[in-house]
């Protein structure tokens, strides 16, 4: 897919090569993230207390799954991305689909209400996410990028962050607000102060909605992101025997 061309904070050149977007946890699993991710051969994840998401270098190569069954052994649920089909032997045990978004003209800039947030923070983070569901966020997320919070009165309200990290790309993450402090722009903010440290460092931001969330999609399309693609995402169940040299 082609993308605009446009005039970026400090000049910063337009987006890089899509390519590796069409298998995100793969290429940050196999790149930047490399050392937050458990391996073998053509399959990866991270590791279970930071992101609970696998991915095969190839979704269409045999070999990969076995890869995949010999890393998370056999009678284990997985959650992998942009998958439609399994092997046999493998059951899927539930779906949905994601839209992917890219920044094509979002306004970034820092925010001097924005305060940084690491472990020390989690509890907090993890209160404010039970309560308002953005998406997964365990333990040691936090550790996957730069986090950052708005707080009213001590109390953290908002919340955004970077979530995988590929050559050229970085995804925006857990954006959301109390339900209380809604209204005022407060994520809308984060979502810029988070993608002006990206642009900084020379990347593109982007991030994922899940597709029957019309409500965040059209929010993110009118501060600047496109959407790019539709992917599915399937859980799914190892068998509990051995399947190597097993066909898709």
């Amino acid at each position: 897919m082609a993308l605009p061309t446009d005039v970026r904070r400090g000049g910063a050149p337009s987006p890089p090569d899509t390519r590796a977007l069409d298998n995100a946890v793969w290429a940050a699993l196999a790149g930047p993230h490399a050392h937050l991710a458990e391996r073998h051969g053509r399959a990866a994840r991270y590791r279970p207390d930071t992101y609970d998401c696998a991915a095969l270098a190839d979704p269409a190569d045999p070999a990969a799954w076995s890869d995949l069954h010999t890393l998370v052994g056999p009678g284990s649920t997985v959650r992998i991305k942009s998958v439609e089909q399994v092997p046999d032997g493998w059951e899927i045990v539930g779906t949905g689909a994601g839209v992917q978004l890219v920044d094509t003209g979002l306004r970034a800039e820092a925010d001097p209400q924005a305060v940084r947030l690491g472990l020390a923070d989690v509890p907090e983070i993890l209160d404010l996410v039970g309560r308002t569901r953005p998406g997964p966020f365990l333990r040691r997320t936090a550790e996957m990028g730069t986090y950052l919070g708005i707080r009213h009165g001590g109390r953290l309200v908002a919340l955004a962050g970077e979530r995988l990290r590929l050559p050229g790309w970085t995804e925006i993450s857990a954006v959301c607000t109390d339900p209380g402090h809604r209204g005022r722009g407060l994520a809308t903010r984060l979502v810029r102060a988070v993608a002006a440290g990206i642009r900084d460092r020379g990347e593109t931001p982007f991030l994922h909605a899940a597709a029957d969330n019309t409500r965040a999609v059209r929010l993110y399309e009118s501060i600047g992101f496109a959407p790019r693609r539709r992917s599915p995402i399937v859980q799914v169940r190892t068998p509990g025997t051995s399947v190597a040299g097993r066909a898709l």
